[in-house]
């Protein structure tokens, strides 16, 4: 893809592409089933994302991640983060 494609991604949503890849590249090797792993990529997405992660919901996504096995990626955190 070219350059000029993901400014304009980044023109319209506001989110830096440079951060998401980093991101994307993180989680490929992640150990999900790690808490403090599972917390820093929810705080990484809330800063991308703009939205304040409460303690109450960050627990949640971490025990829906963790406990009950709960698929990991950035839309899977986005939608919890969105659905307050």
């Amino acid at each position: 893809m070219d350059n000029g494609f993901f400014k304009n991604i980044e023109k319209k949503t506001g989110v830096n592409m440079k951060e998401i890849f980093e991101l994307a590249n993180s989680l490929q090797h992640a150990n999900f089933k790690d808490e403090q792993t599972v917390r820093n990529v929810i705080k990484r997405v809330s800063k991308i994302a703009g939205k304040k992660v409460s303690q109450d919901l960050e627990d949640q996504i971490v025990k829906s991640i963790i406990k009950d096995g709960k698929q990991l990626d950035f839309n899977t955190i986005s939608n919890m983060i969105n659905k307050k």
